[in-house]
């Protein structure tokens, strides 16, 4: 059995996109599990225990080799009332940023 080159063009296409799924499963645990630290470290909830993708672009690393840089974004709470949106910012497997606004301060 032999496969022609479009067969053999069509596995490997097929085969790195599956690469690619894989490994964006794996870096957006990855991520949520930065979050989950940061919400821990920073005193805020982390409402419905999910990251979702926002935005994906390729950027350097600080090696200069090319990264899939991706942002997702969370919905957490500082006082189980109030709905906010942060941040988070991979580079490859590597954290940039949890991006939360600041807890907001009460007067009396």
């Amino acid at each position: 059995m032999y496969l022609s080159l479009g067969e053999i063009l069509t596995l490997f296409i097929v085969g790195a996109i599956c690469l690619y799924l894989f490994s964006s499963t794996r870096i957006r645990e990855i991520a949520l599990g930065h979050v989950a630290r940061a919400s821990a470290r920073d005193d805020f909830q982390l409402l419905d225990q999910s990251v979702h993708i926002q935005r994906v672009s390729l950027s350097r690393d600080d090696d200069g080799r090319w990264r899939v840089w991706r942002q997702y974004r969370f919905d957490y709470t500082y006082d189980g009332v109030e709905r906010r949106q942060g941040h988070v910012i991979m580079l490859g497997k590597s954290l940039q940023s949890v991006v939360v606004t600041e807890q907001p301060r009460v007067l009396h």
